[in-house]
């Protein structure tokens, strides 16, 4: 493997309407897309369109949604590691306006202990903080070994304080920010003081805001992609995530600035896009996307 990933597996719908529909309403839906979710995984995947052999350990249940899964990563040759449930999780996205709602149900209650992976030979390790013991257990096993170690900080979860002391590169959301009562720049420093090498908060269409190998606070700005194309922003963070290792594996040497603008370039195709698996690029539509954008 080049990189592991760990996480929560959702299958995401997700409907283009002109409202939510309230009590007895209904509604037509102008589009909709069924794909693969959840923070790693989407990532993941991402990664493996990219080029990269990629592992996932994540949640997986022996029902329909399950199956659907499976054949969804063995399209893109994603070595899925399953950790068993008893039922799928799900995610309902409605995107409008360049935000999105969701509403999810999820089955987190693991009927087996952490799986003990052969990690000789992984390069990377990318984690969103779900099944808490194996994202310890993996960080500190690839810490040890010298593999980069990342994380998506969406959401406060039981082992982020701890977790972080094994983190290279923590990028994270304001919602963290806000778990956390924290300012951004307050969690840049906070991110600091737990050793992360790289740290940033992501804003949205106001872009990252981070520091880099020498400690300085930078501002990497979003993409300028016309409103009207863009129709889905659900998944970009991930597709971020999932971009930067794929350009790490692919130049380790470089500096992280010139990962981050490969990453933005990579969410700027997926919010133009319904869907995690439409919205994935490729190497083609990576480079397009900087060619357009990074010189207007």
């Amino acid at each position: 493997m080049n990189a592991l990933f760990i996480g929560q597996t959702y299958i995401d719908v997700t409907m283009l309407a002109d409202a939510m529909p309230t009590g007895d309403d209904k509604a037509v839906a102008r589009d909709y897309a069924v794909a693969f979710g959840g923070n790693a995984v989407t990532a993941a995947f991402c990664a493996a369109k990219l080029g990269q052999s990629v592992d996932l350990l994540t949640s997986l249940s022996d029902d329909w949604l399950g199956r659907m899964f499976l054949d969804m990563a063995a399209k893109y040759q994603v070595s899925v590691h399953g950790r068993k449930v008893r039922r799928s999780s799900l995610s309902f996205i409605m995107p409008q306006a360049g935000k999105r709602v969701i509403l999810r149900a999820r089955d987190d209650d693991y009927l087996h202990p952490v799986p003990n992976l052969n990690i000789s030979g992984c390069r990377a390790l990318h984690l969103d903080g779900h099944q808490a013991d194996a994202a310890l257990h993996y960080a500190r096993a690839c810490r040890e070994g010298g593999v980069l170690t990342s994380l998506d900080g969406g959401g406060l979860r039981s082992n982020t304080h701890e977790l972080l002391a094994f983190i290279d590169v923590a990028i994270c959301s304001t919602r963290l920010c806000e778990q956390m009562n924290m300012s951004v720049g307050e969690m840049l420093d906070y991110l600091k003081s737990r050793g992360c090498r790289i740290g940033g908060v992501t804003e949205g269409e106001h872009g990252v805001l981070w520091y880099d190998e020498r400690g300085e606070v930078q501002r990497l700005a979003a993409l300028n992609i016309p409103a009207d194309l863009v129709i889905d922003t659900s998944g970009a963070g991930d597709v971020f995530h999932g971009a930067y290792i794929a350009s790490y594996l692919d130049r380790p040497g470089a500096e992280w600035i010139d990962h981050f603008r490969y990453a933005r370039a990579a969410s700027a195709f997926k919010v133009q896009h319904l869907g995690n698996e439409a919205g994935l690029p490729s190497r083609e539509d990576v480079a397009r996307m900087r060619d357009k954008y990074e010189r207007e």
